[in-house]
């Protein structure tokens, strides 16, 4: 298995290249803001051949690079339909302007062909399988993809904004929800094997029995309690 990951633009968001081995086919993770380079590299160094964009989620620091990587490589991309007004209309969906100088290296829009993704679907795409798991909080169409354990490699969950080494994603933005968050976290990480690898959309990579063990947020929900009150450990995302 190979995983080529790296952080791109101004929000250091997390993308990544996913292949059986180099040398073959793969599958692009959130191609976010001045990602197209790094994609670039990684295609050439390690010789793969992109047949899919997936997207966790619709914020500008997670697609921005969606165009100009889908038309290089002629690839369509994937999200969730709750998300995908996000790519035509970024600014509403952090609501407040993202700046003009920054809007300036955006190229906004969707890509020429554009597939919806569901809650537990299997995507068999350049070799490997992907489960979709919808998890709502960070935004109203987030997801997770989860890969199953291989022979050199143990099972990884790529979890986007939902869950972070040490943190979660912040849900002040629209379509955010704490209580979606939290349900999220319960139902799509809780029952995940403690060797699951997170690898997430923003910082270093970590494990769900890291996470069950020490973040804060996660050991609310596995304690079985709700509510607000001892989430005061910071959050992170866009």
């Amino acid at each position: 298995m190979l995983i080529a990951g790296f952080p791109a633009g101004a929000w250091g968001t997390n993308c990544y290249l996913v292949a059986p081995a180099a040398g073959e086919e793969c599958v692009i993770i959130d191609p976010g803001h001045q990602a197209a380079p790094g994609v670039e590299d990684a295609i050439r160094r390690h010789r793969l051949k992109p047949v899919a964009v997936v997207l966790t989620h619709g914020h500008i620091d997670h697609v921005a690079s969606v165009v100009p990587v889908c038309g290089a490589h002629d690839v369509p991309a994937w999200i969730h339909p709750e998300d995908r007004y996000m790519m035509s209309d970024p600014e509403k969906g952090i609501g407040r302007a993202i700046g003009m100088p920054l809007m300036g290296e955006l190229t906004v829009g969707e890509p020429d062909d554009v597939k919806e993704l569901t809650d537990g679907a299997k995507l068999a795409l350049a070799g490997l399988e992907l489960t979709v798991a919808h998890a709502p909080g960070h935004t109203k169409g987030s997801v997770t993809f989860g890969m199953p354990e291989a022979a050199d490699v143990p099972p990884v969950m790529f979890s986007g904004d939902l869950l972070f080494a040490g943190s979660i994603g912040r849900t002040d933005l629209p379509g955010g929800s704490m209580d979606d968050m939290l349900e999220s976290l319960a139902r799509v990480c809780l029952p995940l094997d403690d060797s699951t690898v997170v690898l997430s959309g923003h910082g270093p990579q970590t494990t769900i029995g890291q996470e069950r063990a020490t973040n804060p947020y996660l050991r609310q929900v596995a304690a079985g309690r709700q509510g607000n009150s001892a989430f005061d450990a910071p959050r992170r995302g866009m």
